[in-house]
């Protein structure tokens, strides 16, 4: 079925919501389809996801057209109560990074070097 992302077994580091509020901080604009291609979840879940940010206070939109522009609350304290403190912006200074700065994953680095 076209559209649907792969799977994945096992935790992670980052969870959804993290995920789908450090897509929209890079295109605040983003469509949720492209946000659920881009954080490999359905549309049904990105749509759920930015309903509780929304919820919350983390997020709004406004409606310009056929589309959305989201606004983000950079001052707002992380839920949990280990993270007391931390803000948004905290967070999203660790997730969200021009792609010309991330470091390559150790298989490309491998596969762009020359042959020795």
């Amino acid at each position: 079925m076209d559209g649907v992302p792969e799977p994945h077994a096992g935790w992670t580091f980052v969870t959804n919501h993290a995920r789908v509020l450090a897509a929209i901080a890079d295109n605040r604009s983003a469509r949720i389809r492209d946000i659920a291609a881009h954080c490999r979840l359905t549309e049904r879940a990105v749509q759920k996801i930015i309903a509780d940010l929304e919820q919350d206070g983390y997020l709004s939109h406004t409606r310009e057209g056929r589309s959305n522009t989201y606004r983000i609350d950079p001052s707002k304290v992380l839920r949990h109560p280990a993270e007391s403190g931390l803000t948004v912006a905290a967070l999203l200074s660790l997730l969200v990074q021009d792609e010309a700065h991330r470091s390559p994953s150790p298989d490309e680095g491998s596969r762009r070097r020359a042959p020795a």
